[in-house]
């Protein structure tokens, strides 16, 4: 079995920047041919190429997906995910590529409790974080995703200390029965499954909170999740070669409902920047 290592290799303070010439993208998931928080992924790319490129207009999106109502689905539901890129071509005007890719994994109820099914993670420091982008520009976590086995990724750690996302997911700790994520204070991107999971939280009854987290907390949490947009919720099983505690119906409660709400809320209209 591959061992996790104890942590990544640090990076020096402010030694890395992206690349802000590659341009910024969004993964989204399709069921069924109809994109999964549609609307929430077109605003966080919109408010990125606004701050970034102000000169330049948006240039429109065609999506290769379906319109119209969802109706009830099954275990059958088919499942794709879309990334759209934006970058500036070589006149000058911002150049968008639109990309279908498999799905290899969909963290949907039931959840699995084995250890095999549950990410591990592995601390990575960067000052500063990555920032509120979505940059097309990974060579950074590619690198630091080389050097682990499969089901495990690097963990952002600031140089204080502080938990700030894990390389495609957002980071939750639950502890005493509430939900605890770091703060939207810039290090961090504003993800959307973070935004949907603090709804759906907050409208079934648990407490939360966004305040910053150390991996103290993650290792005293009671259960720790991740979100993404794509593979919904998972278990964290490990950090730094450590294991977590895996007790609680939190995650659970949360993985169950963020399936329902996407599997039955209305497909929003295809629009687009232009």
């Amino acid at each position: 079995m591959a061992v996790v290592p104890a942590s990544l290799p640090s990076s020096p303070p402010c030694a890395w920047q992206p690349d802000v010439q590659r341009g910024v993208f969004e993964t989204l998931l399709v069921l069924d041919g109809r994109p999964v928080e549609l609307d929430a992924h077109l605003a966080r790319l919109q408010a990125s190429l606004a701050e970034l490129f102000p000169a330049r207009k948006p240039p429109p999106l065609d999506l290769p997906v379906e319109r119209g109502p969802y109706g009830p689905r099954s275990t059958g539901t088919s499942a794709r995910a879309l990334r759209i890129a934006v970058a500036p071509g070589g006149g000058g005007e911002l150049e968008v590529g639109i990309e279908p890719r498999e799905v290899a994994c969909v963290a949907f109820v039931p959840l699995s409790r084995t250890k095999a099914t549950q990410a591990a993670l592995a601390s990575l420091t960067l000052s500063g974080g990555l920032g509120a982008h979505k940059w097309a520009d990974r060579s950074l976590l590619d690198r630091a995703q080389a050097e682990l086995p499969e089901n495990s990724l690097p963990l952002l750690v600031d140089e204080d200390g502080a938990v700030l996302e894990a390389s495609r997911a957002s980071v939750f700790a639950v502890r005493g029965g509430a939900l605890f994520t770091p703060p939207l204070d810039g290090r961090i991107l504003p993800g959307t499954t973070r935004a949907r999971v603090l709804e759906i939280a907050a409208g079934i009854g648990i407490e939360t909170h966004e305040t910053p987290l150390t991996r103290g907390d993650l290792h005293a949490a009671d259960e720790v999740l991740l979100t993404g947009s794509v593979r919904g919720v998972e278990r964290a099983g490990m950090i730094d070669g450590a294991t977590l505690r895996g007790g609680g119906e939190v995650t659970e409660r949360i993985a169950a409902e963020l399936w329902r709400v996407w599997t039955s809320a209305p497909a929003a209209a295809v629009s687009a920047p232009g």
